[in-house]
């Protein structure tokens, strides 16, 4: 089952069990898939729609920074269960170590000694992340290993 066909099932179990925050959650996820869609002309493939998600997180996690700072606990608390709910569309994530293996074996690919090559690595690790590790997660460990 494709991410498109799983969110469909769930905004219907959602609907169901009258689970407000995973309909609301799918229901956003469904739009945003839907207007990147109409951008590009046609349909997307499941990393762009996995990159679609991760950007959602990303908001939500900034919207969560906010409402910290506003003492807003209420908004805490609503931005981490939309958090909670987009993250099981992700595929599972690498653990730190797994991670620091595979920059490592991509710096080597790239033959990367130095920070200047940080974008060679990069472009070459994204693919291989495919939604396994957040882009800022990844940068910051090519650049411990580049400067360090």
């Amino acid at each position: 089952m494709d991410l498109k066909e799983r969110l469909q099932a769930d905004l219907i179990h959602a609907m169901k069990t009258h689970d407000d925050t995973k309909k609301w959650v799918v229901k956003m996820i469904k739009a945003a898939i839907q207007l990147a869609e109409v951008a590009k002309g046609n349909e997307l493939d499941q990393e762009e729609i996995i990159a679609i998600i991760q950007k959602e997180i990303k908001t939500r996690q900034e919207a969560r920074s906010d409402a910290e700072k506003a003492h807003r606990e209420d908004l805490v608390a609503q931005a981490d269960a939309e958090i909670a709910c987009l993250k099981t569309y992700l595929p599972a994530q690498l653990n730190p170590e797994e991670l620091q293996d595979l920059v490592r074996s991509v710096i080597a690919q790239c033959n990367a000694t130095s920070i200047k090559d940080m974008g060679v690595v990069m472009k070459t690790l994204q693919p291989l992340l495919a939604g396994r590790a957040s882009n800022a997660e990844a940068s910051r460990v090519v650049r411990e290993f580049l400067t360090g």
